[in-house]
């Protein structure tokens, strides 16, 4: 398996419960379509690595074929690792091929971005590699009908009351992920110290102030709508595979904004989504679920001090994410007064963080809404960057 260096070290990347379940339904519908038994299978990831894994837990029905991939993490921290991920492939007479999640595989209780309520929580991605891998073995076995899929991880069940899916609108099991079909192992103290690095490397060059952003929604966001190029940013993000992004340091603002000081740097511009940014008003500096998720508290606080009934308060307490709370207060003529004291609360925790040193301000923004507050510094920096 491929390593990659993080802090002088050699770690093994892994692969995901995506790559996982679309090698076991490749597996299984070979062995359906063609009566022999499978040991090993190929698996052609997003990233362009080619995965060959063992084939597990075989068993054969008149009509189905299932069995399993065990995932394997690498050196990454994952409470997924070593768990098997099966797929169930069954014929049918008629083209065409469905897919669902069996035990084990949460389900969301309510729509949350393109997934419906009452839907598998099998991310978009992973969908498409395991219908195209089904496809493929329909295709070479000439099969003339469809098939039935079915993923399910019996160990999910107790698995996922370690994660927040429950927080995400997620019930009953895990959610099958992966953009990129790989695991790149990041360690906390690699991640921290690669925004020193990057820092260093930046002032060595002659920069004086900094544009950060919590990742790509972030990248994306600079790059449509306030006309800088991300490219010369300070880019804080866990996506693998976007080789232009500087540096990977997942959720670590705190810790930038300390490096920024530490280095005597001048201003430094944080423009990310609400889903990050909004925990600032909270002091939470460090943005990743595990840490804390303050997102609706925060947002219903502020709702209160903008005038909104308790109804709307408990309303907001409910919701899972941050674009339902959003719906919420526009809906209610409480949008504009809410963002206005949470982008004071912001620039009050980034202020007390980077001390008189340095210069910090920060943009929020979503995907709907487009700016949904700055703070007083935002244009200078902007101007000074630019």
């Amino acid at each position: 398996m491929q390593v990659v260096w993080k802090n002088q070290k050699e770690l093994r990347c892994g692969y995901t419960t995506g790559s996982c379940a679309a090698a076991a339904a490749k597996a299984a519908a070979a062995m359906l379509f063609s009566g022999e038994e499978i040991r090993q299978v190929s698996l052609m990831t997003p990233k362009g690595i080619e995965l060959y894994l063992e084939v597990e837990k075989i068993q054969r029905e008149n009509e189905s074929v299932s069995c399993a991939i065990q995932k394997d993490s690498g050196d990454d921290p994952d409470v997924t690792n070593g768990i098997f991920v099966y797929a169930k492939v069954t014929k049918k007479r008629e083209k065409g091929m469905t897919l669902d999640g069996g035990i084990g595989v949460g389900r969301f209780t309510r729509k949350v971005l393109e997934q419906e309520a009452g839907e598998a929580a099998i991310n978009k991605v992973p969908r498409q590699m395991i219908r195209e891998a089904v496809q493929s073995q329909i295709e070479k076995y000439d099969w003339d009908g469809g098939a039935d899929v079915l993923v399910y991880v019996p160990q999910g069940v107790e698995i996922a009351k370690k994660t927040f899916n429950p927080r995400l609108g997620i019930e009953g099991g895990i959610s099958v992920l992966g953009t990129s079909g790989i695991v790149e192992p990041m360690s906390e103290q690699a991640l921290v110290e690669s925004i020193l690095l990057e820092l260093r490397v930046r002032k060595a060059a002659g920069e004086r102030y900094l544009l950060v952003t919590p990742g790509n929604y972030g990248a994306d966001f600079i790059r449509a709508s306030i006309g800088l190029d991300p490219r010369t940013a300070v880019l804080t993000s866990n996506f693998i595979g976007d080789q232009e992004l500087a540096v990977k340091c997942s959720n670590y603002i705190g810790d930038a904004i300390d490096d920024g000081v530490r280095l005597k740097m001048d201003g430094l511009l944080l423009v990310g989504h609400i889903g990050k940014l909004v925990k600032i008003a909270a002091g939470v500096m460090n943005t990743h679920s595990r840490q804390a998720d303050a997102r609706m508290e925060v947002l219903a606080v502020h709702a209160a001090m903008a005038g909104a009934d308790r109804e709307t308060v408990c309303a907001l307490m409910k919701c899972f994410t941050t674009k339902e709370a959003l719906d919420i207060l526009e809906e209610r003529g409480l949008l504009e007064e809410t963002m206005r004291t949470v982008m004071e609360k912001i620039e009050y925790h980034l202020a007390k963080r980077a001390g008189e040193k340095m210069k910090v301000g920060a943009l929020m923004f979503s995907d709907e809404l487009g700016v949904l507050g700055k703070t007083s510094l935002v244009d200078k920096l902007r101007e000074k960057i630019g």
